[in-house]
């Protein structure tokens, strides 16, 4: 079992081709993980892409973009070890990974949150994403 698993899910109120489009592109990935190296593992195209990740971190990555109702639910997964063992004795250690997978659970939400906020454009709670023009409100 990896030390560090994280596992988080976003709603945007966007088509998935969209939300996997932002994941595509490899020169976007070092601000998203800036001390991981992801390798594609597997281009799922449209329901998103899975890697292997070196770096700070040696293991798995994924990013799945399942689609729901108007829009789609964006699931990121992280499993993974530090390269290197973690600090201090035992009870150091556990805090220590504890901390990390934190980190890296609130970083990816807030990449999420604002990748949100710029593919919906300012689109009001409640409105459909069909019926919302950035120019009006519906």
């Amino acid at each position: 079992m990896p030390a560090i698993d994280v596992i988080d899910e976003t709603f945007l109120a966007v088509p998935r081709e969209r939300v996997a489009a932002e994941f595509a592109d490899p020169a976007r990935w070092a601000s998203f993980w800036p001390d991981l190296c992801p390798e594609v593992a597997h281009d799922r195209g449209p329901a998103g892409l899975r890697w292997t990740v070196t770096g700070a971190l040696l293991g798995t990555m994924e990013v799945w973009c399942e689609p729901e109702g108007d829009g789609t639910v964006l699931h990121f997964f992280l499993r993974a070890d530090p390269d290197g063992p973690p600090p201090g004795g035992r009870l150091r250690r556990r805090r220590w990974l504890r901390a990390e997978t934190d980190r890296r659970h609130r970083a990816f939400k807030a990449h999420a949150f604002a990748l949100k906020r710029r593919l919906e454009d300012g689109r009001p709670a409640g409105v459909a994403p069909s019926a919302f023009r950035p120019d009006r409100t519906a």
